[in-house]
């Protein structure tokens, strides 16, 4: 039952956090000037232990690959809530003009992983504050390779350390979203998908004879064009898909049909039975296509994330509390999309929600977007995270009720 001490208690946890946001800013821009990929994280983790053991928390390092878990245990008995935030950072150049641009070359934070990792690392110190008040624990879920398939999250999950975890909680900057908003899903809330290859093989010759030779850049050209038919004409009109080629490759001179072409792409959809079906087109279409030219096609699949489906009565209860006790936030029922992120294995095995934090701060169309090269969230964005993880902390470990409940 709520008592005026759990929101008086909440009021000074956001004071705290307010009170380390400069350190937020510094934490921050360490992390983006020092990105690293997915499975090959060293220093990001380092830090993150180091973190944690000087906040006297129970540390577990090198979870699967290079992930980090610590668990604050409260002094009184009751559930126990997960905390998620990802580290791995893009393939990808910085090319933002500031003086915490990257310095690893082809590698940049472009999808808010630093503001992620920095906001959960501040909450720690801040609720470790309050350990003697906490009815439950709460584990701090570090997590390395969102970015890569098959993801870390399988990882941490094996390792057994989240058995005990009762709800689950992550969150991801928002760049349509300003900032100030909180966008929370209902269900669905991001995509699952696949990505594939399809080598198409032929018989190269002369361009001045193309009537001797199976010409496999033209071939992929057409089935280019083809792919698109699968979702306006196979599969359900009320269901959601995409299929997306990013890479084509044939050919190396303006004179010689080539013999072999490579293309690859990702296809998205919310549920299983889309997602195989679209897999099914993707090679129904592409051997026939090929057949068509007289060359023959070789797809293969790389299996994507399963599809985010937050949980209703943790996303709806979290919105309420959000409504009721931190107004300076402005909740919104954001829609889904078809991005993708493994913090749906998370939400297989244990109820919570992914919610999404805006990091705009005018009212135009975002300038940068997500995985651009000169994506920089608001780093406030970092403060507001904090707060919304307060407020489903205090709710289950302190007692606190959303409006409807009081």
């Amino acid at each position: 039952m709520e008592t005026i001490a759990s929101k008086e208690m909440l009021g000074r946890m956001f004071e705290s956090l307010e009170s380390v946001y400069p350190e937020m800013i510094e934490v921050r821009r360490d992390f983006h000037m020092h990105p690293e990929l997915s499975f090959k994280e060293v220093r990001t983790p380092r830090i993150i232990a180091d973190h944690l053991k000087s906040l006297d928390l129970e540390t577990y390092e090198n979870v699967g690959t290079s992930g980090v878990i610590g668990i604050l245990r409260g002094a009184h008995p009751g559930p126990t809530v997960g905390l998620r935030a990802d580290f791995d950072a893009l393939p990808m150049n910085d090319e933002k003009d500031a003086p915490y641009k990257s310095t690893v070359e082809g590698v940049t934070h472009a999808c808010g992983h630093d503001i992620h990792t920095t906001a959960l690392m501040m909450l720690e110190r801040v609720l470790v504050q309050y350990k003697d008040q906490l009815h439950g624990n709460i584990v701090f879920i570090h997590q390395h390779a969102e970015e890569q398939p098959p993801g870390g999250a399988s990882e941490l999950i094996a390792s057994g350390l989240l058995k005990d975890v009762d709800f689950i909680y992550g969150a991801h900057v928002w760049d349509e979203g300003l900032l100030g908003e909180v966008g929370f899903t209902e269900g669905y809330a991001m995509g699952a998908g696949d990505n594939f290859e399809i080598y198409l093989h032929g018989d190269g010759g002369h361009g001045a004879r193309p009537h001797t030779s199976v010409d496999t850049l033209v071939a992929g050209c057409q089935l280019v064009g083809n792919l698109q038919n699968i979702v306006s004409r196979r599969l359900d009109p009320q269901k959601s898909g995409v299929v997306t080629v990013g890479t084509i490759r044939s050919g190396d001179s303006y004179n010689v049909i080539p013999s072999k072409a490579y293309i690859a792409g990702t296809s998205r959809c919310y549920d299983n039975e889309t997602k195989m079906a679209m897999r099914e087109s993707i090679e129904h279409i592409s051997k026939t296509t090929a057949e068509q030219f007289g060359a023959t096609a070789e797809v293969n699949f790389a299996e994507g994330y399963d599809a985010v489906y937050n949980h209703i009565p943790e996303t709806r209860n979290l919105k309420s509390l959000v409504d009721t006790h931190v107004p300076e936030l402005k909740t919104r029922e954001k829609a889904p999309a078809l991005t993708a992120e493994d913090f749906a294995d998370y939400l297989k095995v244990i109820p919570g929600t992914l919610l999404f934090v805006g990091a705009r701060t005018d009212d135009s169309k975002p300038k940068y977007t997500l995985h651009h090269p000169k994506f920089d969230p608001d780093e406030r964005s970092m403060v507001n995270i904090g707060k919304v993880f307060l407020t489903a902390v205090s709710h289950h470990l302190l007692g606190l009720e959303a409006a409807h409940e009081q």
